[in-house]
C-alpha cells in the first residue's frame, strides 16, 4: 500500500507540523483576544459613536480616518484565522495598534473621553496579542518569513 494514500490534507484546523501544541494553543488564544477587542471597537467606529467621532476629530482624521481604520481592522480580523493569512493579519493588527498607541502617547493622551485609560490599555493588550501571533507565525510571513 502506498504511504501517500493515507495522508491527511492540510486545512485551517489541521495542526501545523512546525508548531508545538502549546504554540498553536497560545496563537489561538491570542487571536481570540484580538477578535474580542477589535471586533467590539469596530461597532463604535462604523456606527459613528460620539466617542469614536471625538477621537478621530482630535486626530484631525474624521470621518476618513475612522472609517479607514475600521476597514483595516476588519481586514486584519478576516486575515487572522485562515492558516494561509494569519501571520499577515497579526502583523496588520500589530501595525494598527502601534498607530493607536502612538496616537495616545502624542495627541490623545492615556485617558480619552473620561475612560480612565481603558482604550489605551486595550490597545496595549491587542498589540501584545498581535505581537505574539506574529512571532509564532513569523515563518509564514510573505517575503521576510523565509529569513526566520
Amino acid at each position: 500500500m502506498n504511504a501517500t494514500a493515507h495522508t491527511v490534507p492540510v486545512t485551517d484546523t489541521a495542526p501545523s507540523p512546525a508548531l508545538s501544541a502549546g504554540a498553536r494553543r497560545l496563537s489561538l488564544i491570542a487571536r481570540l483576544v484580538i477578535l474580542a477587542i477589535v471586533g467590539q471597537t469596530l461597532f463604535f467606529k462604523f456606527s459613528g459613536a460620539p466617542e469614536s467621532v471625538a477621537i478621530f476629530e482630535k486626530l484631525g482624521a474624521e470621518p476618513v480616518g475612522r472609517i479607514g481604520t475600521g476597514a483595516l481592522e476588519a481586514l486584519a480580523l478576516l486575515l487572522l484565522f485562515p492558516a494561509a493569512t494569519r501571520a499577515v493579519g497579526a502583523a496588520l493588527a500589530l501595525g494598527l495598534m502601534g498607530g493607536a498607541i502612538m496616537s495616545h502617547l502624542t495627541i490623545l493622551g492615556i485617558e480619552v473621553e473620561g475612560d480612565g485609560g481603558t482604550l489605551f490599555a486595550l490597545a496595549l493588550v491587542t498589540a501584545t496579542a498581535a505581537a505574539v501571533v506574529t512571532w509564532i507565525h513569523r515563518r509564514e510571513l510573505p517575503v521576510v518569513g523565509s529569513r526566520f
